[in-house]
C-alpha cells in the first residue's frame, strides 16, 4: 500500500540531495531560467508528515468503529455482592467469584457474572446484549446474564460461568475475531491491487518521459514533479481499508443488537440466502416444553408412568425431559435410581428400573422394540393434530401409555416468517417430530416442512437443496444441528442453544429469536452495500485523480498538482471511505 508512496517521497528527496551535493552533474533541463537547481526536501516532508497525519487521523476514526466492543466491555461491574455459608453479604471484586456462588443482586444494579435465579423475581433489560429494548421478567430458575440492568425487584442468583466463559465475553471475542476475518470480496480488491500498483508505476514512468520530451523548460523538473505526483496520489489506501473498515463496523452494529457474527464470509454469503432451514423446537417453538397430557392403560396408573417416565429422562437433556421432570417434580415424585441408561438419537431413551425395563420415545422406537400402541393409537394422533409431541411409554416390555408435551410457537415466529418471505426467502421447518406434529405447526405458519428426520439425515436435506442450486442458511439450536449447521452456506446458532451449535454457527443470534435472522440479514445487506460503495469511491477517486496528477489538465488551463496536495488528497480519500463506514453505526436493522 505504502510503494507508491515510498517511490514518491524517496525520489523527491534523493534527487535533492543529490542536487546539493552533486549540482555540476545536473544538466540545464533540470535548472530554472536563473540556472538554479529545484530543491524538494520540504514537499518529500511535509507529505510524510500528512500522510502520518492521515494515519492518525484513520485510527482514531477505526477506533470509533470498536466502541461496540468496548462498550461491551465496560457492561460488567467491577464487584458483586457474594452471599457467605454465614448469610452475610460481602462485596468482592469480580475476578474473585467462583462457580456455585451465591451473589445478591438490588434493584437497578449490574448483573455481575451469568447464572440461574434462585430467589426472589424482577425484570431485567437485557437491551445492551440482545437489542431486546422489552425488560424480561425473570423469576426462580430463568437465566440471567452478566452486564445486564436489574430493574426494581431484588434476587438472589447461583453463578454459571465467570470470566472468558461469561456471554459477554464469548460475545467480545466472537467480535474481536470477525473483525480480523476477510470476506471473499476483499479478494477482488487484492486482485485490483495486484494489477493497479504496477500500472501506476508505469503511468509514472510514462508521465516522466511524456513531460522530458514534451513539458516547458526546465523539462525533466516538471517531469519529476508531476512523476511524483501522480505515486503519491494514486496511493491504494482507500481500496485496502474499503472491505476491513465495513466489516469491523458492521459487526460492531450487529453486535448491540444481538446478531453476532463470526466471520466476514457469513456475513456476505447471508445476503445472497434464497432458502431457510430451521428446525422446530427451539427455534420456532418457545423450547420451554410442558406436560399436557398423560394417559395409561390397563393395567398401570398415572403416578407409576410420570413417576417411572422422569427418571428415566433425568439423565436426559432433551427439552421434552425437562417438562416431564418438571411435572414430576409439581406432583412430588420422588426419582427412581436407573441402571444401564442408553440414548436412542432420533428416537429415544431406555434404562432399567428395579429390573423392569423403561422405555420412551417416538413410535419407530417402539416398532424396534416389537411394542403396540394400537390401544391409545387414536388418542395419540388427536393430541399430534393439536401441535403436541407425543411420547410413548414401554415398560416391562409392554405399552403402558403416553405422555403428550406441548412447545408453544414463539409469538414473533409469524410475523417473522412472513417478512422472510417478502424478502423471497423459502422457509423449510426440518425435525425429527413425527408428521401429523410437524404438520400443525408448519401449517400455523405457513411453511414447508420435513418431519420424522433423524438427527444425521438433517445435513443430507441442506446438502440436497443446495444441489438443486439454492443457497441455504440453517437455523437451529441442539447438538443434533451441528452436522447441518456445518453443512449450509451460512450456520444460525439461536443464542439459547448448546455451545456445540452456537460454535458450528457462522451467525449467532443472543436472543434466539426469527427475528434476529432478518437482522442478520439486513445488516449483511447494509454491510455489503457499503463496501461496494467504498470500493467506487476508491476505484473512481484513482480513476480521476492519477490523470489530474499526470497533468493533463495543463495544455488546456495550465493546473498542475503539487504532490504536496497530491497526499492530502490521498488521505481525504482514506476518510472518505472510513466515514462512509462509520455510517452502519447509525442505521436501523
Amino acid at each position: 500500500m505504502f510503494t507508491l508512496i515510498a517511490i514518491g517521497a524517496g525520489s523527491a528527496y534523493l534527487y535533492s540531495v543529490a542536487a546539493v551535493v552533486f549540482p555540476k552533474l545536473f544538466p540545464t533541463s533540470f535548472r530554472n531560467m536563473s540556472g538554479q537547481l529545484g530543491l524538494y526536501f520540504e514537499a518529500a516532508a511535509v507529505i510524510t508528515d500528512l500522510v502520518l497525519l492521515g494515519q492518525v487521523l484513520e485510527l482514531k476514526a477505526q477506533s470509533q468503529a470498536s466502541g461496540a466492543i468496548r462498550a461491551l466491555l465496560g457492561l460488567t461491574p467491577k464487584t458483586a455482592r457474594r452471599i457467605s455459608a454465614d448469610q452475610t453479604d460481602q462485596d468482592v471484586d469480580l475476578k474473585d467469584i467462583q462457580v456455585g456462588d451465591r451473589l445478591r443482586v438490588r434493584p437497578g444494579e449490574k448483573i455481575p457474572t451469568d447464572g440461574v435465579l434462585i430467589q426472589g423475581e424482577s425484570s431485567v433489560d437485557t437491551s445492551m446484549v440482545s437489542g431486546e429494548a422489552i425488560p424480561i421478567e425473570k423469576v426462580t430458575d430463568a437465566k440471567v446474564t452478566g452486564g445486564t440492568i436489574n430493574g426494581t425487584g431484588s434476587f438472589v442468583m447461583r453463578t454459571e460461568r465467570v470470566g472468558a466463559d461469561t456471554l459477554l465475553a464469548q460475545i467480545v471475542k466472537m467480535v474481536t475475531e470477525a473483525e480480523r476475518t476477510r470476506a471473499p470480496i476483499q479478494r477482488l480488491a487484492d486482485v485490483v491491487a495486484s494489477y493497479f500498483v504496477p500500472a501506476v508505476l508505469l503511468s509514472a514512468l510514462i508521465t516522466f518521459a511524456v513531460w522530458s520530451v514534451y513539458g516547458p523548460q526546465p523539462h525533466y523538473a516538471h517531469a519529476l514533479v508531476n512523476a511524483v505526483a501522480v505515486l503519491i496520489i494514486a496511493c491504494p489506501c482507500a481500496l485496502g481499508l474499503a472491505a476491513p473498515m465495513a466489516i469491523k463496523v458492521g459487526t460492531g452494529r450487529g453486535a448491540k443488537e444481538g446478531v453476532l457474527i463470526s466471520n466476514a464470509e457469513s456475513l456476505e454469503i447471508l445476503e445472497k440466502v434464497d432458502t431457510l432451514v430451521v428446525d422446530k423446537t427451539g427455534t420456532l417453538t418457545e423450547g420451554k416444553p410442558t406436560l399436557t397430557g398423560l394417559i395409561c392403560v390397563d393395567g398401570f396408573t398415572d403416578s407409576e408412568l410420570l413417576q417411572s417416565t422422569a427418571s428415566l429422562e433425568n439423565a436426559s437433556e432433551h427439552r421434552l425431559a425437562q417438562a416431564i421432570l418438571k411435572a414430576a417434580k409439581t406432583n412430588k415424585l420422588t426419582l427412581l435410581k436407573v441402571d444401564g441408561f442408553a440414548s436412542v438419537p432420533g428416537k429415544g431413551v431406555r434404562g432399567t428400573i428395579g429390573g423392569r425395563q423403561i422405555a420412551a420415545g417416538n413410535l419407530a422406537f417402539m416398532t424396534d422394540l416389537g411394542v403396540s400402541r394400537e390401544p391409545l393409537r387414536l388418542k395419540a394422533e388427536a393430541l399430534q393434530k393439536e401441535g403436541a409431541t407425543v411420547m410413548y411409554i414401554a415398560l416391562g416390555g409392554r405399552f403402558a401409555g403416553l405422555i403428550a408435551v406441548a412447545d408453544p410457537i414463539k409469538v414473533s415466529a409469524g410475523e417473522a416468517i412472513k417478512q422472510l418471505k417478502k424478502e423471497g426467502i423459502k422457509v423449510v421447518m426440518v425435525t425429527g417430530d413425527n408428521h401429523i406434529t410437524a404438520k400443525a405447526v408448519a401449517r400455523k405458519l405457513g411453511i414447508d416442512f420435513e418431519a420424522d428426520v433423524l438427527p444425521d439425515k438433517k445435513a443430507a436435506i441442506v446438502k440436497k437443496l443446495q444441489e438443486a442450486g439454492a443457497t441455504v442458511a440453517m437455523a437451529g439450536d441442539g447438538v443434533n444441528d451441528a452436522p447441518a449447521l456445518a453443512q449450509a452456506h451460512v450456520g444460525i446458532a439461536m443464542g439459547n442453544g448448546t455451545d456445540v451449535a452456537i460454535k458450528t454457527g457462522g451467525v449467532t443470534l443472543v436472543n434466539g429469536d426469527l427475528v434476529g435472522i432478518l437482522k442478520a440479514r439486513r445488516l449483511s445487506h447494509l454491510t455489503m452495500n457499503n463496501i461496494r460503495e467504498n470500493l467506487f469511491f476508491a476505484f473512481f477517486y484513482n480513476a480521476l485523480g492519477v490523470p489530474v496528477a499526470a497533468g493533463v489538465l495543463y495544455p488546456a488551463f495550465g493546473i498542475l498538482l503539487n504532490p504536496m496536495i497530491a497526499a492530502v488528497a490521498m488521505s481525504i480519500s482514506s476518510l472518505s471511505v472510513i466515514a462512509n463506514a462509520l455510517r452502519l453505526r447509525m442505521v436501523k436493522i
